[in-house]
């Protein structure tokens, strides 16, 4: 669906500080950040923390480094909702002065008993403006009041939805919302409204739970006379199997995907592709997701969060990502280590990440370079052949890759060897291992005094 986009953007995220953030809610935030960068606009965030029950500092602190880990900048100090709400109350006393909402002085048996009414009636339970046409002068004594909107009771009100394209709903399904309770504080409805217009949201790109909570905010921007926002409702991110993505299909919040050993890069090229696309592109770059974002390539479809999928791009990323970096990324997780072990380590990087879809892996697979060496057996066989290897690299002073190759290949066609019957009892001797780096790049990773050494401790062992 085509959109205006000739006055300058803002869009935000605005999450609930009540634990970490959700996979599905750092798409979110890419999905606005992307749109706004893409048209020179303006990204902003607003922390909805008006439940304090359950709105804790060391969420908010998760939300924040979440975002500064996956690389999506807000532009602005971020809007802490709760210190706002006097004004929220004021704005909607305002409606009441101007007859576009009102008091209402319901008592809780009252409404259960509309709400028993209604289901009996085979309809869905809704406030029936008891309040909405009465004298204040009526209420009853000892009842605290709530404000609620007057909202339209025919026609229908009509949302053009940037992903999902034209959505109508009645008008007399939708009841005279609450906007101040009873104690005196704003709802979530009208909270969000008064933000995204004093912040100057032009644009909401948001999951499709939400979509009925849109024609609701569609009725308050109406009643202040205020711009509505573009609205685009995506569908929720599903687990493989096609369920909604649950505790049960693993790892949900940003910060458990960096502790699987998970590139930010790659975190984010994955929730670019749950629900947008670029023709057949899978691996996109930051500075080109910038470029191509657009809302016309949101889709309307629900999309699986595939695992597989996820390592494959970490892989890609790992492999283009700088030695030092990856070097920076694992010592953390090594504990203490000597200054020549941190040498092996990043002279044998690339050759570890090339092997390593994940830092874990890298971790794992480093270890060679760690690990206290143990002599490994050789059998008869293998010892010539070893004996033949120490002796043409004892003499070789060019240790470099492409050298040590050269020198070793042509030792196999001296001894009419295929390569391999050289590189497997070598790597054996090297590592212990059977899975390793290539055997040239692990030799210029130990050097050649530590290589020889390794060889010799395994023929005299």
């Amino acid at each position: 669906m085509s959109t205006d986009f000739s006055s300058k953007i803002v869009t935000r995220f605005a999450p609930s500080p009540t634990g970490f953030l959700h996979i599905g809610g750092a798409r979110t935030a890419l999905f606005n950040w992307l749109l706004a960068r893409h048209y020179g606009g303006k990204f902003v965030l607003r922390i909805e923390d008006t439940d304090r029950e359950r709105s804790t500092q060391e969420a908010v602190d998760a939300i924040f480094n979440g975002l500064k880990w996956l690389g999506i900048t807000w532009d602005e100090e971020p809007v802490f909702q709760f210190s706002r709400v006097n004004h929220h109350v004021e704005l909607a006393k305002q409606l009441v002065e101007q007859g576009k909402a009102y008091y209402c002085y319901c008592t809780p048996e009252e409404l259960e008993a509309m709400r028993k009414e209604a289901l009996d009636k085979g309809l869905s339970p809704k406030y029936n403006g008891m309040w909405r046409d009465r004298d204040p002068k009526d209420a009853p004594a000892g009842v605290k009041p709530v404000i609620r909107l007057k909202t339209p009771q025919t026609g229908e009100t009509v949302l053009e939805d940037i992903v999902q394209g034209t959505v109508k709903v009645a008008n007399d399904q939708l009841d005279d919302m609450i906007l101040v309770r009873s104690d005196g504080t704003p709802t979530f409805m009208l909270s969000v409204c008064v933000d995204d217009h004093d912040m100057g949201v032009t644009h909401v790109i948001r999951g499709d739970d939400h979509l009925t909570n849109t024609f609701r905010h569609i009725q308050i921007f109406k009643a202040f006379g205020w711009e509505i926002p573009k609205y685009g409702h995506i569908p929720l991110i599903h687990g493989p199997d096609g369920a909604k993505l649950s505790k049960r299909h693993g790892a949900l919040g940003v910060e458990a995907y960096r502790d699987m050993g998970y590139l930010p890069e790659a975190v984010c090229n994955c929730l670019l592709r749950l629900g947008w696309s670029h023709g057949d592109d899978e691996i996109i770059s930051r500075e080109q997701a910038i470029e191509w974002f657009t809302t016309e390539s949101l889709g309307k479809s629900a999309s699986r969060l595939d695992f597989s999928k996820l390592a494959n791009l970490n892989g890609h990323y790992m492999r283009e990502a700088d030695n030092n970096r990856l070097l920076d990324l694992l010592l953390p997780m090594l504990g203490e280590i000597s200054d020549e072990v941190k040498s092996r380590l990043a002279r044998g990087m690339n050759g570890l990440k090339q092997r390593s879809k994940t830092i874990l892996e890298l971790k794992d697979l480093a270890t060679i370079y760690i690990d206290d060496f143990k002599s490994a057996d050789v059998d008869e066989n293998a010892e010539e052949i070893l004996k033949s290897v120490y002796e043409k690299l004892f003499v070789t002073d060019d240790w470099t890759e492409q050298s040590l190759e050269t020198e070793l290949r042509d030792l196999a066609k001296q001894m009419n060897l295929g390569f391999g019957k050289i590189a497997q009892p070598l790597r054996s001797v090297l590592t212990g291992r059977k899975i390793t780096p290539s055997i040239f790049d692990m030799l210029v990773s130990f050097g050649k005094k530590e290589s020889l050494n390794r060889i010799n401790s395994a023929l005299v062992g």
